[in-house]
């Protein structure tokens, strides 16, 4: 089976852990430009006015908690190349 090209393209699911009405009614991942979020999306209430929009939608890129070590793994780096220099 060949590679399947996930740009620009997302899915969600309902969100069965939904505890609260903050929490998300439906939660999933979506992928702008190659770069991967996540999804998180709100049904309009029952009582909202009927010209709200249906969905509301948050998106978090997915390495924004990694970005301690990312710029740790950046300084190992520089470490490193300043020892190769030969004088």
């Amino acid at each position: 089976m060949g590679n399947y090209d996930n740009t620009n393209k997302g899915q969600i699911w309902k969100n069965d852990k939904k505890t609260t009405d903050t929490h998300p009614d439906f939660k999933g991942s979506i992928n702008i430009e190659g770069v991967e979020y996540w999804l998180s999306c709100w049904k309009r209430s029952p009582n909202a006015n009927p010209n709200a929009p249906a969905l509301k939608m948050s998106v978090q890129r997915k390495e924004a908690n990694q970005g301690q070590s990312t710029h740790q793994n950046q300084a190992d780096t520089i470490a490193n190349i300043d020892d190769d220099i030969p004088f």
